[in-house]
């Protein structure tokens, strides 16, 4: 009940933010269950290079959006944070850099992680041992 009452006292602008991010996170988390990754990678290629008009918002409330929403939808994971947090900052025309990185884990098993990173610094997906997480080649330029 104290969440819906923060969200009536939220700006309009803020709501409609946060549904957005939402509905985004909603359709990539099913994107990554139901497509192949390269499909996906191309439809949210194009979906980041399509300008839509709205009201800008600062990278600290994207982040906060995203975050928010991953809290709404359980199991929601890094990569799909990452790839919604992505198209909003594209959309709002931030600068990103999407990393996705590997580790050994324990009992040798690979473990990945994806994180977002604006100006040089990491904006979503920071981990207290982020360090550990080689950085994979990026997927820009990469034929689709």
């Amino acid at each position: 009940m104290r969440q819906l009452r923060k969200l009536a006292c939220l700006p309009w602008c803020e709501r409609r933010l946060l549904l957005d991010a939402l509905v985004l996170l909603g359709a990539i988390r099913l994107g990554l269950w139901l497509l192949p990754f390269r499909k996906l990678l191309k439809l949210l290629t194009k979906a980041t290079q399509s300008k839509v008009k709205s009201q800008q918002f600062s990278v600290s409330k994207i982040v906060w959006a995203v975050n928010a929403a991953s809290r709404c939808m359980p199991g929601v994971k890094c990569l799909a944070r990452a790839f919604t947090c992505q198209l909003l900052m594209s959309h709002n025309n931030y600068s990103y850099s999407l990393r996705i990185g590997v580790t050994k884990g324990e009992k040798d098993n690979l473990e990945a992680h994806a994180w977002i990173e604006h100006r040089g610094r990491v904006v979503i997906g920071n981990l207290p041992d982020l360090y550990k997480f080689i950085p994979l080649p990026s997927l820009e330029g990469v034929k689709l």
